[in-house]
């Protein structure tokens, strides 16, 4: 009768541990969720920047037109 009430114990140890491990992996998950929200974030802003370049008109050498 001892080893129904060890393995039930292994059980209910082993039934924690699998909880425990849900909850870190779900804190784990909204961790690199919200790294890839600002990344978006940051996407957005460099995009931003990029839009706001200017690219000078520069002659070429002998045909006097400019290059965009």
């Amino acid at each position: 009768m001892i080893w129904v009430i060890v393995f039930l114990g292994i059980a209910l140890a082993g039934l924690v541990m699998c909880i425990c491990y849900a909850v870190w992996l779900a804190h784990k998950a909204a961790d690199v969720w919200s790294e890839v929200d600002m990344l978006a974030v940051r996407a957005t802003e460099f995009a931003d920047l990029v839009g706001q370049i200017q690219v000078p008109r520069v002659p070429t050498g002998r045909t006097g037109r400019t290059v965009r």
